[in-house]
């Protein structure tokens, strides 16, 4: 049974920083400069433009514009694209992705949809169940032989079945969840190292390692960005006064 209402956040947060250093987003995102282009790189390869969809998974190094950027991730959405590294969004598609950067949670289904790899029959529910609660208990680092217990299969089949409908390979979706709810803990105040533990982190610098490998960013250079202009938070839409 396909879920009716995906359990998928899509988080938004500003970045600060003139520029981030190498690394690998786990979730596809939408990049937009604040105050003119931005310039990704990756081994020669050079994509820039205004609004970039950017491929997770591969290394590639920021050049930001003065005002730094905004950063919208779409937890549990497959890069649609052929593009070795990002595609620039123009026309109606940019449009609704700026809307959707703004906290419009109908924004954010629209673009949703307009990015979406068709599935036949929806995100089954047993995949929807095991997402929520990952995400509901970050410290709880669900295994694959739980995982397998739950969708009752065997536990390389279970991997590949959660790839499959997710998008998103097992380990990777329970590290964005832990990484997200680290991040909104040091947003509201917390310090690092609380963060860390309360994320399932092993120690503080468990974390930062973590944090610098997907955003290109030190824990504290991300806290920097807390003086940015707060983001408007739409229903469906985790956005706070935060950094990556």
């Amino acid at each position: 049974m396909p879920d009716p209402v995906t359990p998928f956040r899509t988080s938004c947060f500003p970045v600060g920083a003139r520029a981030l250093a190498p690394h690998a987003n786990l979730v596809t995102a939408v990049l937009a400069g604040r105050s003119g282009p931005l310039r990704l790189r990756r081994d020669g390869l050079c994509v820039e433009g205004d609004l970039l969809l950017v491929r997770p998974g591969v290394v590639h190094g920021v050049a930001l514009a003065g005002q730094g950027a905004d950063v919208l991730y779409l937890n549990g959405l497959a890069f649609p694209f052929d593009a070795p590294l990002a595609v620039a969004l123009e026309g109606a598609l940019a449009h609704v992705a700026r809307a959707a950067l703004g906290g419009n949670a109908s924004a954010v289904a629209e673009l949703r949809d307009r990015l979406a790899t068709p599935r036949e029959d929806g995100l089954p529910h047993d995949i929807a169940v095991v997402v929520r609660a990952i995400d509901g208990e970050p410290m709880w680092r669900m295994s694959q032989g739980e995982l397998a217990s739950r969708l009752g299969m065997e536990r390389t089949q279970a991997l590949r079945y959660f790839t499959r409908s997710t998008g998103q390979g097992f380990r990777e979706f329970k590290l964005w969840s832990a990484l997200q709810h680290a991040t909104v803990a040091m947003a509201g105040g917390a310090l690092v190292r609380t963060a860390a533990m309360d994320a399932g982190f092993a120690d503080t610098a468990h974390l930062s390692r973590v944090f610098r490998h997907v955003f290109g960013l030190t824990p504290s250079e991300g806290i920097a960005g807390l003086a940015l202009a707060p983001l408007p938070t739409g229903h469906g839409v985790l956005s706070s006064r935060t950094f990556m």
